[in-house]
């Protein structure tokens, strides 16, 4: 019988050597005086080895609780090499099918199919931050009250936005696992109503047409940089989302016939701008500046990247329009508002401006180009209404268009 004595004073040789201990366990002494327990056993006539750990990290104790439990598979008529290959299997296939591991698959998936890469940074961050707590659990695991816990802690910091984003984002990675076999059913579906609804927040618009007045003149004096001047000069003239206009490339847009064609985000699908010739004018003046880019706005550090999302709303800032009067988003808004209650266009010319889904009596959606002549006829009654407030005249109401 081994003892921590007599293995402590086993030295190496030229060739490995074996010592027995008991009911087959021994230790394997090699040259490099590394010493690895083993448990010599027969199964089905055949004699085998089985690796029980390296000493000192299994002790003695250890590596003869180990040899007892195999002692027991090979009585039952099992090969502990093999149940030992197949834990490991199934350890692997655990780890492979966490929660993290199949979001991240399904992301990837995602990136390959287009998915903008700023949306999957996001979406990784709530992967690693928000819902961090499942990352580590095999989807199969995952409970409807194990999500909702993880849920609760963002609901308890507050973000109740948040909370709800990540509910659905957990959804999609669920109904991914589902087809892809390794999970039988979508938990976040069981959580309809169980997290408590934020309150609608409205983005921050200047509607009043002597207020959008002061906006623009601010505009005009604006003394940054010429980029960031001119995305301020076609944010009103356009009123696309934000990240489509910081985002937008030099290769969507055709000047001469004054239109701009992308793919809007929220619902991705073609979009159609038509562009006033004060846009043009705009884009006219900035094509030397940044033609050489991709990107119609081109972050100031690199031509590769669009600008930052912080640009337009630091901008606003400055100008004294903060965060609860003005942002970037905000010129859709003021938009919809004064093109329906003061310019009386039709509600639907402006949703689809707005790239907003709008369906025809029968449910269809609408394709790109509905409505593309009147819509090009209120861009630019748009824009002259702009030029009217920003150069402080009296501005009269364009007649009101049938509805």
């Amino acid at each position: 019988m081994l003892t921590d004595v007599k293995i402590r004073a086993l030295k190496p040789r030229a060739n490995i050597y074996r010592v027995a201990d008991a009911n087959g366990l021994c230790l394997e002494v090699r040259p490099s005086g590394s010493k690895l327990w083993r448990y010599r056993y027969r199964h089905a006539g055949n004699a085998s080895m089985l690796p029980l750990g390296e000493y000192p990290a299994t002790s003695l104790a250890d590596a003869r609780a180990e040899r007892d439990k195999a002692r027991a598979l090979v009585r039952g008529g099992v090969n502990p090499a093999n149940a030992v290959r197949a834990a490991r299997a199934a350890k692997m296939e655990s780890t492979a099918n966490t929660f993290a591991a199949i979001a991240g698959e399904f992301l990837n998936k995602r990136s390959k199919e287009g998915m903008g890469a700023g949306s999957v940074a996001r979406d990784m961050r709530m992967i690693e931050k928000d819902l961090i707590g499942l990352s580590h659990l095999p989807v199969t695991e995952i409970t409807a009250p194990v999500l909702l816990a993880a849920l609760r802690k963002l609901e308890q910091r507050g973000v109740l936005e948040t909370a709800h984003r990540a509910r659905g984002f957990a959804g999609r990675v669920f109904r991914y696992a589902i087809a892809t076999g390794r999970a039988e059913r979508d938990p976040s579906a069981d959580l309809r109503g169980a997290l408590v609804q934020p309150q609608t927040r409205h983005f921050a618009s200047i509607t009043d047409p002597a207020r959008i007045g002061e906006l623009l003149r601010a505009i005009e004096i604006y003394k940054g940089s010429p980029v960031t001047i001119a995305a301020l000069k076609l944010a009103p003239l356009v009123f696309v989302r934000p990240g489509e206009l910081r985002k937008a490339r030099w290769a969507d847009l055709n000047l001469d016939v004054s239109e701009w064609r992308y793919v809007a985000s929220k619902t991705n699908t073609p979009h159609i701008v038509p562009l006033a010739h004060q846009a043009v004018a705009v884009l006219r003046d900035l094509q030397p500046l940044t033609g050489r880019s991709e990107f119609v706005f081109p972050s100031i550090r690199s031509l590769r990247r669009p600008m930052s999302e912080n640009t337009v709303n630091s901008a606003l800032r400055y100008m004294g329009f903060d965060g609860e009067t003005m942002c970037g988003h905000g010129f859709r808004a003021m938009a919809r508002t004064v093109l329906d209650e003061v310019l009386h266009f039709r509600p639907d010319y402006i949703e689809h401006q707005l790239a907003h889904a709008v369906r025809d009596p029968n449910g269809r959606a609408y394709n790109r180009t509905a409505h593309l002549p009147e819509r090009r006829k209120m861009m630019q009654s748009w824009a002259d209404y702009l030029d009217g407030l920003r150069l402080g005249a009296k501005v009269i109401p364009f007649e009101r268009h049938s509805r």
